[in-house]
């Protein structure tokens, strides 16, 4: 039988470290790096999700980043097809791909099979549920989720509205829970996944530097120039936290200081949702305190894990 080829997945919090680490580790196992970050697909929004710059990425190649305009909705099965297609690639070349994430659902899609349950959508259902949005707000719908199916809401941003309302459609078709309705397969990689952590305290002070870099960096320009080329502010892609709120300060609703207030609390709050997808106490993750020598650590570990 022929044995499966590797795939390093790295996962971790937001404002880890993840980018530099991973090109640092790309660069030293002649690797290239495939992005399972969904709030990196969309071109022209560079700054609030802390894409890669062109520095970073002209040192190893990149994937999946910059391949949709921000009113494409990229689904999970068109992105699943689009990174087996990449790592294949990557493979086909004699390089070891990096799969860094990001997106729980995105990873898991890639690196277990995992898809969603087969109920087609349900226009009707979809159409009463998006009504009850309008009428009573996100926050209700999603107070219902979380009634119905905790163990799917917590692994859902509240403001995501799409993936709440699915949620719930496939509830109220099936009568089953939507947590319980995922199917996962065998792997078709040697994955090894590697974890990276640092102490909250350390963590929450790297999200508010990085929020203060974001604003001082031109976060509000930005958001100015989508809105002016004529995305609308309700796109899913311009509910990503650092965006919504930067609409805000661009109608005038918020100050930029109010703005950053309302990031660092719901940044926080992914970061806590980011921990329900990769847990520490899992056994399949190898976990590293990012800290000088660390790279040196992991990069020692793979080349015992991997034959290449």
């Amino acid at each position: 039988m022929q044995s499966k080829l590797p795939l390093i997945l790295l996962v971790g919090p937001t404002a880890v470290g993840k980018t530099e680490l991973a090109i640092q580790l790309a660069e030293r196992l002649n690797g290239e790096i495939v992005s399972a970050d969904s709030r990196l697909f969309y071109r022209g929004m560079d700054i609030g999700t802390a894409k890669p710059t062109r520095e970073e990425r002209s040192r190893v190649p990149h994937h999946l980043i910059d391949i949709a305009e921000p009113d494409e909705i990229l689904g999970l099965a068109v992105f699943q097809q689009k990174a087996r297609e990449a790592i294949a690639d990557i493979h086909a070349r004699g390089k070891l791909p990096f799969l860094v994430g990001g997106t729980g659902q995105y990873v898991r899609a890639v690196t277990e099979g995992w898809k969603p349950p087969e109920v087609l959508p349900d226009k009707r259902l979809r159409n009463v549920l998006e009504e009850m949005k309008e009428e009573r707000g996100v926050k209700w719908l999603y107070a219902g989720l979380n009634r119905l199916d905790p163990a799917a809401a917590a692994k859902i941003d509240p403001r995501n509205y799409r993936r709440t309302i699915r949620a719930l459609e496939v509830i109220m078709t099936t009568g089953r829970k939507f947590s319980e309705q995922r199917r996962r397969g065998e792997s078709p990689y040697q994955l090894i996944t590697v974890g990276l952590r640092r102490p909250r305290e350390e963590l929450y002070r790297r999200v508010d530097e990085r929020i203060e870099s974001m604003f001082a960096n031109g976060l509000v320009e930005e958001v100015r120039g989508l809105l002016a080329k004529g995305y609308s502010p309700t796109l899913p892609a311009m509910s990503a936290i650092g965006y919504r709120e930067c609409v805000g300060v661009v109608q005038g609703l918020l100050t930029e200081e109010q703005a950053k207030v309302q990031i660092r609390r719901a940044t926080r709050v992914y970061v806590r949702r980011q921990a329900n997808w990769f847990k520490e106490s899992d056994a399949s993750i190898q976990w590293f305190r990012v800290e000088e020598g660390v790279v040196e650590e992991i990069e020692k570990n793979v080349r015992r894990l991997v034959d290449f």
